[in-house]
């Protein structure tokens, strides 16, 4: 079961495709005049062959309106054309995995650069590694910076990319993912378009859909949130919760923020995206902190990567659980910390379970793709969330500052006793 990924420039001939006998149907990425402006998974039996013709009637089906946003779009001046864009450092932080880095940084070396552009790195923070690989990987990119954060935890790192960062916006990028060569346009699109916004995120669209649990977490959605431009305020429409459900802004694995406001936040909670017992929330909890400070967050499609999908069943079951866990996680933390708005947390946990048990009935009752295993294990991690994670997470971050006070304290001597 595989679903091939096809780049499809409209503004081109339409080509014939011819699946394998192991492909079960297409991913179409729509560009238009290399602008993506749409997605489009279609179901096939194997070796089938998908003409012209039938791509035509399936974009008049599926893509009518995106294609008349883009000649919209295509029509309006943008000043991302002229105006200066700030300095950028790009960073990524990684743990362990030296091939995933690699990819990355091939994909960066291809992207399309504004004239605008200012001064531009790329910052690789190498969070508690167990070996060198990834640092003399690094050493062979001449440039491309590599720090090394000592402190575990996906938040220590991305704290330690805020200080070490050069740039006036930072943006932030995971490891198992790549980016779209537009990637770089469409930042400084919507940092000319919204030069007051507090931080920006983009869209994700699969890496590959080779297995079932790939296939069956983009059907469902994937991390999408559509090909629309959305500038998010202090207030939506028809969202009595907003803006508690952060999920809704984007996700950490592609965000942009102005970092002299990081600084001012004080930068991302440590006690969130602790690795393995707490892998998740962070990105929820800036994104929020963002917002509640006073700052527009704009959503740029155009701003798009492509993300390596958990392959297995088990590690997507893991995932939703992860979700459920830091969303919880998240909203605990907010409920201590921000007391205006503990009617709309209180709401939102009661609104989260029943939707997910209405989401647990509908699959059931096989009306909803996702097996319940997966919407039980969100649910599970919501609970866990509920009960306490966040403080005991407080509790093990405090332990790993105090082993790096402890280490940093036993290594100065050393380090001034050097010649």
């Amino acid at each position: 079961m595989s679903y091939p990924i096809i780049q499809l420039e409209i503004t081109e001939p339409l080509p014939s495709i011819q699946t394998s006998a192991e492909e079960t149907g297409i991913a179409l990425v729509i560009r238009y005049y290399d602008r993506p402006i749409g997605f489009i998974m279609s179901e096939l039996s194997p070796n089938s062959r998908v003409d012209s013709e039938d791509l035509q009637r399936l974009l008049s089906q599926e893509m009518a309106q995106g294609i008349l946003n883009a000649k919209i779009q295509e029509e309006l001046i943008s000043q991302s054309e002229t105006t200066q864009f700030p300095n950028l450092t790009v960073a990524m932080c990684t743990k362990d995995r030296p091939e995933n880095v690699l990819r990355c940084l091939k994909s960066l070396q291809t992207l399309q650069k504004p004239d605008n552009l200012g001064d531009f790195e790329i910052l690789i923070v190498d969070n508690a590694p167990s070996d060198d690989q990834t640092q003399n990987l690094v050493a062979t990119f001449p440039n491309v910076r590599y720090v090394r954060e000592l402190k575990v935890g996906l938040d220590f790192a991305r704290n330690r990319a805020m200080n070490e960062a050069k740039g006036e916006i930072l943006a932030f990028l995971d490891d198992d993912i790549v980016v779209d060569r537009q990637w770089l346009l469409g930042l400084v699109e919507a940092w000319a378009e919204n030069p007051d916004a507090g931080a920006f995120t983009g869209m994700v669209l699969p890496y590959e859909l080779e297995t079932e649990a790939q296939i069956l977490f983009e059907r469902r959605g994937g991390f999408g949130r559509g090909f629309n431009k959305i500038r998010y305020g202090q207030l939506l429409d028809k969202n009595p919760l907003y803006p508690c459900g952060a999920g809704i802004f984007g996700a950490g694995c592609n965000m942009a923020f102005k970092r002299a406001l990081l600084l001012e936040l004080g930068g991302f909670d440590e006690a969130l995206d602790t690795g393995a017992p707490l892998p998740g929330g962070g990105d929820l909890d800036i994104f929020y902190r963002v917002i509640r400070a006073g700052y527009p967050l704009v959503y740029e499609p155009r701003y798009l990567i492509y993300h390596q999908h958990r392959r297995e069943m088990a590690k997507l079951r893991r995932q939703y659980w992860s979700w459920g866990l830091g969303f919880m996680a998240f909203v605990v933390k907010s409920y201590q910390n921000d007391l205006p708005q503990r009617r709309k947390l209180i709401a939102l946990i009661q609104w989260w379970f029943k939707e997910q048990l209405v989401e647990l009935g509908k699959s059931l009752s096989g009306k909803e793709i996702l097996p319940p295993q997966m919407i039980l294990a969100e649910i599970w991690g919501g609970i866990q969330g509920l009960l306490g994670e966040y403080e005991r997470s407080k509790q093990r971050t405090a332990k790993i500052r105090q082993q790096a006070q402890s280490v940093a304290s036993e290594t100065k001597p050393l380090l001034s006793s050097r010649p």
